[in-house]
């Protein structure tokens, strides 16, 4: 146990503030595009995940696109995690020292049709908490980090299609009596990210009494990793995360296990500025040939399929989800 504590440690101490392939010259802002956005609003929001822009149409101009070409420093700069295993990660058995994981490969994807070079891409890790922040801002072009799509954030960033389904499960030790998110919550401390759509869903539990009043929500982290550290040091008894982020904590950690089933549906998309429609439009046609040419597929299996498949059985995460454009 402590090994595996220390390991996570490890991890979270890994964390840089920005992670590249040379040199920033600060040039180009990243997410410039035009001030106006095409994206749906959040008031008229249904079905958050079928509302991003179609890889065809448009005007044919491309100002955003354009923009990032034209860098004197000509790379892509998204935002990332650093410390989710098999999404966004630094093995450090990895003498490279650099990111891996099935967000990184999307990445290095996406880069390859925009600029020709899958490693054109200064990575920037960005904590949960300050996603939307740094598209926002510009610091970023987009963020890749199962970030979920839902009707509060398309009021504030662009998303593109899904790329990933998913929803929250409960992580506890294996000798916990939790079973998931029922009764068993009650007077338990659960801990879950800050600005993360587990915290909106324990909330809302506690609103609507799918959650025992007694059930304490108050731990809030920068980092869902942080919530791993705070379960094996004993501060909360349980996490509420994505099942994905939950399995890969699981393969991390042998004491903890998923406890109970998914109890939300959760749609990962790549965030970018409002406003950034060729943008947009392009990461979606780069979605679409990952898909059909196998890439999103081998991906998974290298990543995703040692934690979230149970032998033949495959998850219901293992299909990618179907593109349904507004």
């Amino acid at each position: 146990m402590a090994l595996v504590c220390a390991l996570a440690v490890t991890f979270v101490l890994l964390l840089p503030l920005s992670q590249s392939h040379g040199g920033n010259d600060g040039t180009a802002t990243a997410g410039q595009g035009v001030a106006h956005g095409s994206q749906v609003k959040a008031e008229d929001c249904k079905d958050p995940q079928d509302q991003s822009l179609s890889p065809s149409g448009g005007n044919g101009e491309s100002p955003v696109l354009d923009a990032i070409k034209a860098r004197k420093d000509r790379r892509l700069i998204v935002g990332v995690d650093t410390n989710s295993y098999r999404w966004g990660y630094l093995d450090p058995n990895n003498p490279a020292g650099e990111l891996e994981g099935f967000d990184i490969d999307l990445v290095h994807r996406i880069a390859q049709d925009i600029l020709g070079d899958r490693d054109a891409v200064q990575f920037k890790a960005i904590p949960t908490s300050r996603r939307i922040e740094a598209i926002q801002k510009g610091e970023v072009d987009m963020v890749v980090r199962t970030m979920t799509i839902n009707c509060d954030r398309i009021g504030k960033v662009a998303f593109s299609a899904p790329y990933f389904v998913t929803g929250q499960q409960v992580l506890a030790p294996k000798t916990s009596t939790i079973t998931g998110y029922n009764d068993t919550l009650a007077g338990r401390r659960i801990c879950s990210a800050t600005g993360s759509t587990a915290y909106d869903s324990l909330e809302a539990g506690k609103n609507n009494r799918d959650l025992p009043a007694s059930t304490d929500i108050r731990t809030t982290v920068p980092n869902q990793l942080d919530c791993l550290v705070k379960l094996q040091l004993g501060e909360v008894d349980a996490v509420v995360t994505d099942g994905a982020l939950a399995a890969s904590q699981a393969a991390q950690d042998p004491t903890v296990e998923l406890k109970g089933g998914l109890f939300t549906d959760e749609y990962y998309g790549v965030a970018m500025k409002m406003g950034s429609d060729d943008l947009v439009r392009q990461v979606n046609r780069t979605l679409e040939n990952y898909i059909k040419d196998g890439g999103w597929g081998a991906s998974y299996d290298k990543w995703l399929h040692p934690t979230m498949d149970k032998g033949d059985k495959k998850s219901a995460s293992a299909t990618p989800p179907e593109a349904d454009y507004k």
